[in-house]
């Protein structure tokens, strides 16, 4: 028996070791790891468990660490295992990330039904989202019944976890009027619950305005066919004093069950794979550019560009031309 099958036997009976030893190495990008990685994950493929996988972003300030805490503590409670990832493409940086979340969620670190993973550090997103997404992977494999995924960065990262998410959440704080102006669209749009945290004491009045405001923003957007009457829909939660937090779990639940019964569950996740397997391949192809030959070929073909001797379409076209003969 080969090392990979070994470790693959260990992470489906439950082994957390097993798993923190997985996720390294499908993180590494060396060669080899990467070839046995990609061994252990065709191993996996076939054990035919499912977590549901639920984003969460959300801005800074809002008390992601306390909420993915509290909320993973009463997973747990429920006798559900837990999994927390991290997207977070400016890991190198640290503020407000993901890194320092097991002394930041140190009782749920402790807990034996949980596991916490930082992000790799010192990244492009796209490396990050195919580690991250292969962790996923690993996980249900583990057994876990619930997979969080959070992003860390803005913008692009928000689409990444979306897209390899079956539930994707908006963290809020309560704020003013203006709030509601801060948010893209698009975020919006992805979200399938918005959660306004720290409904409680003095700001329990702001964090009512603010869910209304979000409540009818809303209701003006375009219904998705993957949504019951009634989502996406917005709630109010305190992570600090453990309130709402079931209610907005049983939202989830409802949501999940639904569209696994009206078909959207399975077709999400077929959709998902596909755009992942184009996404692999152009991260494949531009691969091929980061080798010294590539280089040198591009570093010549931007020297007759610059000098004017070729047009930047032909000198494309004549570099793409021997990524295509090689």
């Amino acid at each position: 028996m080969n090392d990979t099958q070994k470790l693959a036997e260990r992470l489906l009976a439950g082994e957390r070791r097993a798993l923190a030893r997985a996720i390294t190495l499908v993180e590494s990008g060396r060669e080899d790891h990467r070839a046995e990685a990609q061994g252990l994950l065709d191993r996996l493929s076939g054990a035919g468990r499912q977590a549901v996988r639920i984003g969460l972003s959300g801005t800074p300030g809002v008390g992601k660490s306390t909420f993915i805490e509290v909320f993973g503590m009463m997973l747990t409670g429920l006798g559900l295992r837990v999994a927390v990832l991290a997207v977070d493409p400016s890991s190198a940086r640290t503020g407000g990330s993901i890194l320092g979340d097991k002394t930041r969620m140190e009782r749920l670190s402790r807990d034996p039904n949980a596991f916490i993973r930082p992000s790799p550090s010192q990244t492009h997103l796209g490396g990050v989202a195919r580690r991250t997404r292969e962790a996923v992977a690993l996980c249900e494999a583990s057994g876990f019944d619930v997979v969080l995924i959070e992003t860390v960065g803005v913008g692009q990262s928000e689409t990444v976890v979306a897209e390899m998410c079956d539930l994707f959440l908006l963290l809020l704080a309560p704020a003013g009027g203006d709030e509601l102006q801060g948010v893209k669209r698009g975020i919006m749009e992805m979200a399938d619950l918005i959660i306004v945290n720290k409904a409680d004491g003095d700001l329990k009045p702001a964090a009512t305005r603010t869910c209304s405001d979000y409540a009818g923003a809303l209701r003006l957007m375009r219904k998705r066919p993957q949504d019951p009457d009634g989502f996406p829909k917005a709630m109010m939660v305190s992570a600090l004093h453990e309130e709402g937090l079931k209610m907005a779990w049983d939202e989830m639940t409802a949501l999940i069950e639904w569209r696994r019964e009206n078909g959207h569950f399975e077709s999400r996740r077929a959709d998902q794979a596909q755009y992942w397997f184009e996404q692999d391949v152009r991260q494949g192809l531009l691969a091929r550019l980061d080798t010294a030959e590539a280089r040198a070929t591009m570093a010549r073909a931007a020297k007759a560009v610059a000098s004017g001797e070729k047009t930047p379409t032909a000198a494309a076209r004549d570099v793409l031309g021997t990524l295509k003969d090689g």
